[in-house]
């Protein structure tokens, strides 16, 4: 069976394959013009007007770029629908025909090229689609569909940002909120649901590691930084294996360490940057806690002077673990599995990514919430990666170009019975 095609034809599978050539054209243009975090102007322009012309009442500039789209349609309960903006600071190197060669320099001051290399230009294309059907299908449902366009999902700030701006304030407050994410990982077209814990804690972490400097000759006039980081990173895997619970998920890494100038200098400091992955706040805490202890503790037992203990700063764009709730999971599962059938359908495991979809939860736990992949890799790739099992381009991939056509129909078409089914008459 081919995952493109749904196994029911009914009216929201037949609006959505009707829409899809001009939903593709839409995938097309955000793919070739991507723009970074917080700087989504063009994008968030476009997915306004569409939203205006659907009829719903567009508010623009919540958080930053965010887009608000509200349709009312008498009493009845609130969705919200999320879709995410921001493309990443990777050249690409897909070969498609429509490929970014946009270059921009970021916050930091570095040019570089602009990919939608994370797939929310496939996201964007579906929000239109599943807006579209529900204004379109108003006879069908009651209540209130709120659509949001996020900025700023890659760097953890987005959601926080809109939330803070009055998001659950300034409009209807939702009862349930859906975003979908597409997956690297799974064949195209083929849904996946995590009840729980779907996506985890990201921390990031800088430890400025302190020593006394000198001559590369003469070691024994010195405190030797490097030595010492060297031994900090090793100490630091024995957060995971001896402190955590194994039965536990926890990630720590340390993705880059510089220090020193030349050959024959004993340098004065080394910087060390971390990612740090978790589920649940205990371990989090356990972790954080874990880096700075052991930080110092090496420190000491190296004989670094009082004044030039090592610096531990937890960056404050922490991204808090994403939970999908029951009964929703459960309902939107099956919903799907009855609709798609059984093979498209499946549950997956926890991952240990991030995505601050989880704040809209986290600011009001009585919300229910749903965050679902959507599979991306094409037919042929997926045969030749013997069904998963050889690596294949990830998220995030300069490679990464999922079959768009499968991914927008899919998720189109879910969101949109996911909403019917929550606003039902």
């Amino acid at each position: 069976m081919s995952f493109s095609t749904p196994s029911a034809a009914d009216p929201v599978h037949d609006a959505t394959r009707a829409a899809l050539p001009q939903l593709m054209e839409f995938y097309r243009d955000f793919h070739a013009n991507p723009e970074l975090s917080l700087h989504e102007v063009k994008t968030a322009a476009k997915l306004a007007e569409e939203a205006r012309k659907a009829g719903f009442k567009v508010t623009e500039k919540v958080g930053g770029t965010g887009v608000v789209a509200v349709l009312e349609n008498g009493p009845g309960p609130v969705v919200l629908i999320r879709a995410d903006m921001d493309g990443l600071p990777v050249t690409e190197a897909t070969g498609l025909p429509f490929a970014s060669t946009v270059r921009a320099t970021n916050d930091e001051g570095v040019e570089t090229g602009v990919m939608h290399a994370c797939g929310h230009d496939t996201h964007m294309a579906s929000w239109i689609g599943t807006l579209r059907n529900l204004a379109a299908m108003k006879a069908k449902w009651h209540g209130t569909v709120v659509m949001i366009a996020q900025p700023a999902e890659e760097r953890g700030m987005g959601a926080r940002a809109m939330i803070e701006d009055g998001l659950f304030t300034r409009f209807p407050k939702p009862q349930v909120a859906l975003a979908f994410h597409d997956s690297a990982s799974q064949p195209a077209g083929q849904i996946g649901v995590t009840p729980g814990y779907a996506l985890a804690n990201v921390d990031s972490v800088d430890v400025l590691v302190k020593g006394v400097g000198g001559h590369g000759a003469y070691p024994q006039t010195t405190r030797d930084p490097i030595v010492l980081a060297a031994r900090i990173v090793t100490s630091l895997q024995t957060l995971v294996s001896r402190e955590v619970d194994p039965q536990e998920a926890a990630v720590v890494t340390v993705g880059m360490i510089k220090g020193g100038s030349t050959h024959n200098i004993i340098g004065s400091d080394v910087t060390m940057l971390l990612t740090v992955r978790s589920f649940k706040p205990e371990v989090r805490k356990l972790l954080l806690d874990g880096i700075a202890r052991i930080a110092k503790g090496e420190a000491i037992a190296a004989g670094v002077p009082e004044d030039r203990m090592p610096e531990v700063k937890v960056r404050d764009n922490f991204t808090p673990a994403t939970f999908n709730t029951q009964p929703l999971s459960d309902q939107m599962k099956a919903l799907w599995t009855a609709r798609f059938g059984k093979d498209r359908v499946v549950e997956t495991k926890a991952v240990m990514g991030g995505e601050d979809f989880s704040r809209y939860w986290l600011a009001d736990q009585s919300i229910q919430s749903l965050i679902f992949w959507v599979g991306g890799v094409p037919a042929d790739k997926w045969a030749a990666s013997d069904n998963g099992r050889k690596p294949l381009p990830s998220l995030h991939s300069p490679y990464w170009a999922p079959d768009a056509e499968a991914v927008i129909g899919t998720a189109t078409e879910a969101m949109t019975a996911a909403a019917l089914d929550v606003l039902k008459k």
